[in-house]
């Protein structure tokens, strides 16, 4: 038996095996999905055109005086023109309302009370050691 023939017969069993193995995986998915039935609860996501039936419904958001200080932090008057949509601001997500990268990109500030804290004050640290003179010592 010479060697391109030993080669051949290895690639057939192999070539054969993975077919056998592909016949397998797609032989568990002929049986299709498990059938529906309307006894199933509601799953959120399914049809996000439709709303279930019960769910709460936000209809009036209030924003009260603490609720305007946090969204305009680190923005002073007069305030600009394009900030009339936190009029609008509902009860959604809006990242303009949180904050953001810590510094140096934290152009509104909302990071400094953490900033302020993690920074030593000076001579609160270890003491420097002097470094000792040599002079004098030195052999001549």
């Amino acid at each position: 038996m010479g060697v391109n023939s030993m080669g051949r017969k290895f690639s057939m069993v192999m070539g054969m095996a993975g077919m056998a193995m592909t016949v397998a995986f797609h032989g568990v998915g002929l049986a299709g999905p498990a059938p529906y039935s309307p006894e199933e609860p509601f799953i959120a996501g399914v049809k996000p055109y439709e709303r279930p039936a019960g769910a709460p419904v936000i209809r009036e958001y209030d924003k009260d005086d603490a609720w305007y200080a946090r969204a305009l932090t680190g923005i002073s008057e007069p305030y600009p023109y394009s900030l009339r949509f936190l009029e609008d601001q509902g009860a959604w997500f809006n990242p303009f309302l949180h904050p953001g990268m810590p510094p140096p990109y934290d152009l509104r500030g909302w990071h400094a009370a953490k900033v302020k804290a993690a920074v030593k004050k000076p001579g609160k640290g270890k003491k420097k050691r002097k470094k000792k003179s040599r002079k004098g010592k030195r052999k001549k």
